[in-house]
């Protein structure tokens, strides 16, 4: 089952990435089984899926790494070749540095490789190690580096480059939450300035912190696509959380009350003007209400719930 949710027309561009029926076999394994969606241009798209579920596989026909065995991927509407790998920036989850290289000769290097001038690449370069707080790493040696330190001149080397789209695979893995959060600013800076962005995790609370669009893959194949709000929106049980001070009246009939304790009472209901007639209800009767919402789904409850349907 592909289970869709449509964008309103005007929310985004052209797509920055289309993928067109693409299938990947190992062997006797079929990594990727026909996969197609659209990324829209400007998107921090989560790309999620279990252990095994053909990310990793996909991520590297995007990058051209690989070649799929059938299907077509669309590059901002130019079938994806040899002069777009030079618009992309990857972090895979791997770290590929070279550990005997120094961290400046390096960088440069892989800027080079990107299309950069060495002057360009030195410029940049600093700049970002100037904002990481780096400058005094540009003699070291990789392997001189702690774990977070190499992900953060690993980070450096996949978006030097100005890429139109960046594909990172674990990128906290190592880091501390100070470094953390310095890096997650540092992606919503790039994707609010046009760059856009596929975050592949199995960490939900960072997609749902982070993403406004998911693909979810699972053996092989994507099983939901779309919007973050409105996949949580379709998704939702009716549930309410009343928050409220004294007592509570009697319950009316037609609202099941999901869970209740001294302050606090969980209904689920068909439609929102039900509860919005209970809550009415209740304040007619006397109580206080301090709070009143909706509980959606979480994206690890409804990744849980989709996978295993």
């Amino acid at each position: 089952m592909h289970n869709s949710i449509s964008l309103a027309p005007h929310f985004y561009e052209m797509p920055i990435l289309s993928v067109r029926e693409v299938t990947k076999k190992y062997h006797d394994h079929l990594a990727v089984d026909s996969v197609s969606f659209d990324m829209p241009k400007g998107t921090m798209l989560g790309l999620l899926g279990p252990n095994g579920a053909g990310k990793t596989s996909l991520i590297r026909i995007i990058t051209t790494i690989t070649k799929a065995d059938s299907g077509s991927i669309y590059f901002d509407g130019e079938k994806l070749g040899r002069s777009h790998p030079a618009m992309i920036g990857y972090l895979p989850e791997e770290r590929g540095l070279y550990k005997k290289m120094k961290v400046g000769d390096q960088l440069l290097y892989l800027a080079q490789l990107k299309g950069l001038a060495r002057a360009e690449a030195q410029k940049l370069i600093r700049e970002w190690m100037d904002r990481f707080g780096m400058t005094d790493w540009w003699s070291k040696r990789i392997d001189e580096l702690s774990k977070g330190m190499q992900q953060k001149v690993q980070f450096v080397s996949t978006v030097v480059h100005k890429p139109k789209l960046i594909i990172l695979d674990e990128p906290f893995s190592g880091l501390d939450p100070i470094n953390t959060n310095l890096l997650k600013d540092e992606i919503r800076r790039l994707n609010e300035a046009g760059t856009s962005v596929i975050f592949s995790t199995h960490r939900m609370e960072q997609v749902e912190e982070i993403c406004n669009y998911i693909v979810l893959i699972n053996q092989g194949k994507n099983i939901l696509e779309g919007e973050v709000g409105a996949i949580k929106a379709s998704h939702k049980d009716h549930l309410f959380r009343i928050n409220f001070e004294g007592t509570l009246p009697s319950i009316a009939n037609g609202v099941d009350v999901h869970s209740r304790d001294q302050n606090q009472i969980i209904i689920q209901v068909n439609e929102l003007q039900e509860a919005n007639l209970f809550v009415r209800h209740l304040l007619d009767k006397g109580t206080t209400i301090t709070s009143f919402q909706e509980i959606l789904p979480t994206l690890n409850e409804i990744f849980i719930k989709t996978v295993t349907d």
